[in-house]
Parts: C-alpha cells; structure tokens; sequence
C-alpha cells in the first residue's frame, strides 16, 4: 500500500515513462498520507488497443489510479489525486493535433482483506 498504476494510449510514443515514474513517486511520498517510502509501488503501462469514444478525431489518454488502504480523509484523497495530476501533467507529452485526456481515481482497498508482507 498504495499501489499506483498509470495507464497511457500507445499514440503517446514519447511518454517519458522513467522520468514519469521519479515524480510521482516523489509526489505521494511527500504526502503525510505515505509516511513509509517503500510502501508505495508504482507501474506505468502502455495500453495498446484502446478506443476514445466514437468520433473519428486523433485522442490519448492517460489514466491513473491510486489504491489505498480505506479510511483517508476526503481532503487526503482529494490531495494525493492533485499530487498525481500534476506530475502527470508536467510529464504527459501533448502531440499536435491530438486531444490528451487526464484522469485520476482513488480507490479505497478494504483493509480487512488486504495482505502484506516482506520476503
């Protein structure tokens, strides 16, 4: 806890993927809501069959999901989802010509059922 995963459509080529990852990572650790550094795992992947609604015109996107163990804050939520939106978008390519959508959900993981450990 918490995993983010970012999600881009392959017509974003140039997504900076390394550069991407170091801030958001920075991003949520500088949160008080992640106070163990290690605990947050993230993974950015390429999506390559996708479709954008149903107009011909040339669209991307980039979606990012944060799960975190339920019993935040909706400030906290609402802060750890700026955090992630602005990194993605100081890092999310924007080719001419074509719409780039953002998206950012947080998702609460039942603590209950979640299972951690080190190996």
């Amino acid at each position: 806890m918490p995993h983010l995963i970012v999600e881009y459509s392959s017509n974003l080529p140039d997504f900076p993927e390394r550069e991407a990852l170091a801030a958001l990572n920075a991003a949520v650790c500088a949160s008080p809501e992640v106070p163990i550094e290690m605990d947050l795992k993230t993974r950015i992947l390429r999506v390559d069959s996708y479709e954008i609604g149903t107009a011909p015109a040339q669209r991307a996107f980039v979606h990012a999901q944060l799960r975190l163990l339920s019993g935040r804050s909706p400030e906290a939520r609402q802060d750890l989802g700026q955090r992630v939106a602005r990194a993605l978008r100081e890092h999310t390519p924007r080719p001419d010509g074509v719409q780039v959508q953002l998206s950012v959900e947080i998702v609460d993981m039942d603590r209950p059922s979640y299972v951690k450990g080190l190996l």
